[in-house]
């Protein structure tokens, strides 16, 4: 391939004042037409375009070797990321879970709470009744004590009020016939004798009986104490 003589000035001309060569296959068919100049023209350009293709080169292995490591990097982002949703994703489960655990937890505090107060209720209702059942118990004792020493003391009464009767009432008929046999002059020995054997029987039996009682009595109130 020949270029006028022309077109050989324009593109040493371009090559000088712009550092612009001609690049490619072209330069492979390109003939000098015996013109030095052109020919050196033809020699730099070929030297720049293996320059050039040896650059691009270079910058293409750059850039692919660029890529590849953008590739594996955006993989591992990928993979990390990845990771990073499951992880947040777990976290965000453990995070419920232990809302849940904290929720029952309470819960089961305020729960406890509320079966200890009531236990803590029940436990003073059940001192209250127990002071409440001694105090009536102690009440009832009393209550009977006091029913006891009623009875007993009026029991006391009505025996002394018959044993006094009985002896007063011996005594009188005794006397009455005493006095009569006296007054009617008859015998008085065998009166007498009978009146004072009857007296002391009957003073003895009282002064027995009043003892008896008595006795009890004493009894009852030290069994009591």
């Amino acid at each position: 391939m020949e270029f006028s003589a022309n077109d050989r000035k324009k593109l040493i001309k371009l090559c000088r004042e712009r550092n612009i060569y001609l690049e490619g296959n072209v330069l492979k068919i390109l003939q000098d037409s015996g013109d030095d100049k052109f020919k050196e023209y033809i020699e730099n350009a070929i030297e720049r375009d293996k320059e050039m293709r040896k650059k691009r080169l270079s910058i293409t292995k750059t850039i692919q070797e660029q890529n590849r490591e953008l590739k594996k990097t955006t993989e591992e982002n990928h993979e990390l990321m990845e990771e990073l949703r499951e992880t947040l994703s777990l976290e965000e489960k453990t995070k419920r879970e232990l809302e849940k655990n904290n929720t029952k937890l309470l819960v089961s505090k305020e729960e406890n709470k509320q079966v200890h107060d009531e236990l803590r209720i029940a436990i003073k209702d059940a001192e209250f009744a127990k002071l409440k059942a001694e105090t009536a118990k102690k009440d009832a004792e009393n209550d009977l004590d006091l029913i006891q020493r009623k009875g007993q003391s009026e029991l006391t009464g009505i025996i002394a009020k018959y044993a006094l009767f009985m002896i007063l009432s011996v005594g009188l008929i005794t006397t009455g016939l005493f006095i009569f046999s006296l007054i009617t002059g008859k015998e008085t020995q065998l009166i007498a004798s009978t009146w004072s054997n009857l007296f002391g029987i009957l003073l003895t039996n009282a002064f027995s009986i009043v003892g008896t009682i008595m006795g009890i009595k004493y009894g009852s109130e030290n069994e009591k104490k």
